[in-house]
């Protein structure tokens, strides 16, 4: 991301306001409406039975699937990431999943877009860690992430994904990603995100986060992608003035936006939701403990008073300290149930076809 203080943002609005601005109004309307159609399309395909297992393609590579063992002492097949995804062949067609021993690993690791259905799994009592220094000043934001995955159906599970990059001083940049996720259908649970200034890149596509956990001080989670987070826990680490979210939707055509359901936002600073780092941002927090740490404002316009009436920011049955919607800002929105529901679960990233768990990590030899 740019700046410190460059913040995106992905909205649902609500019908239950009305926009200052009718172009406004009638955009997210249409984007609204075409979201709870395609709900609904998928609802009936799936209770007629309509392709709604398995994609061709990942049945072929689930069918197919082989195990690497990572660990740190040479008694594994790899000693180190990168050399067990090398070992992948170019274009694969079936699952390869690297189950990572315990241990830190302090290595750059990336999944290039030819090698597809990869799957990092890690032990859930001792979870691995890959870690990294990378930062903004030698490597640029986008390429500082310790791991980068540019692959589609991507998984990872019980893995902590870190950028040791020291703290920035207050006012200070110093961009340092912990994970870039840059495929299409992509999914995590129970991983871990560590770092300052941020700390996720959710880039583009489509992906879930489960349980999870990610940590940082300035837009710490950011891209474009569209993707649900659920049941994770999002904590501050600030000392100030700061941002969670940063989603860059960019153009009214894109289908981009962030979803955050029965989350739970902890720890410092005097944080808002998100800022108006793009001119079409949209986020959505539901169901979400909000901490003390949420400003009463809870979003802001990063001073692009025009982006008042394009940004999409929505809440809906959030609770907590910080959740109050009495002195939001007047662009955000409190979403009714109705409008809502497409956006409460996988459906919302066309999920019911590619999402998979991996196998229980103590079952792969």
């Amino acid at each position: 991301m740019a700046g410190m203080w460059s913040f995106p943002v992905v909205a649902l609005v609500s019908l239950v306001l009305v926009s200052s601005s009718a172009t406004a109004h009638n955009d997210f309307h249409s984007w609204l409406e075409n979201n709870k159609a395609m709900y609904e399309a998928r609802m009936g395909q799936i209770a007629n039975g309509i392709n709604v297992t398995m994609e061709d393609a990942l049945a072929v590579a689930e069918n197919g699937t082989k195990v690497l063992v990572v660990c740190k002492d040479g008694s594994c097949d790899y000693g180190t990431l990168q050399a067990a995804v090398d070992s992948i062949p170019v274009g694969n067609t079936q699952r390869y999943i690297l189950k990572i021993k315990p241990g830190l690993y302090k290595e750059k690791v990336n999944v290039p877009r030819t090698k597809p259905f990869v799957t990092f799994l890690g032990d859930p009592i001792n979870m691995p860690t890959i870690s990294y220094n990378g930062n903004s000043a030698k490597y640029g934001t986008w390429n500082s992430a310790t791991v980068i995955v540019e692959a589609d159906y991507f998984i990872a599970m019980n893995v902590i994904f870190e950028n040791s990059s020291p703290r920035p001083k207050d006012g200070e940049e110093g961009q340092a990603v912990a994970l870039r996720i840059s495929g299409d259908k992509a999914a995590f649970y129970r991983c871990r995100f560590i770092g300052f200034q941020d700390t996720l890149c959710d880039d583009v596509g489509r992906h879930l986060f489960k349980n999870c956990f990610i940590q940082g001080t300035v837009d710490f989670i950011f891209g474009a992608a569209r993707s649900l987070y659920s049941n994770c826990e999002i904590n501050s680490v600030a000392t100030g003035r700061t941002a969670i979210t940063a989603q860059a939707r960019s153009s009214e055509s894109d289908e981009g936006g962030f979803s955050f359901v029965n989350c739970k936002i902890t720890g410092t600073g005097q944080a808002t939701l998100s800022r108006a780092w793009r001119k079409y941002s949209r986020v959505i927090f539901a169901r979400t403990y909000m901490g003390n740490l949420i400003d009463k404002l809870g979003w802001d316009n990063h001073g692009y008073t025009d982006r008042d009436q394009t940004v999409f920011y929505g809440e809906y049955q959030c609770f907590g300290p910080g959740a109050t919607m009495d002195g939001r800002v007047p662009y955000a929105k409190k979403l009714r149930t109705e409008d809502v529901k497409p956006f409460l679960d996988v459906t919302y990233i066309l999920g019911r076809t590619w999402l998979r768990t991996p196998p229980p990590f103590q079952n792969l030899n």
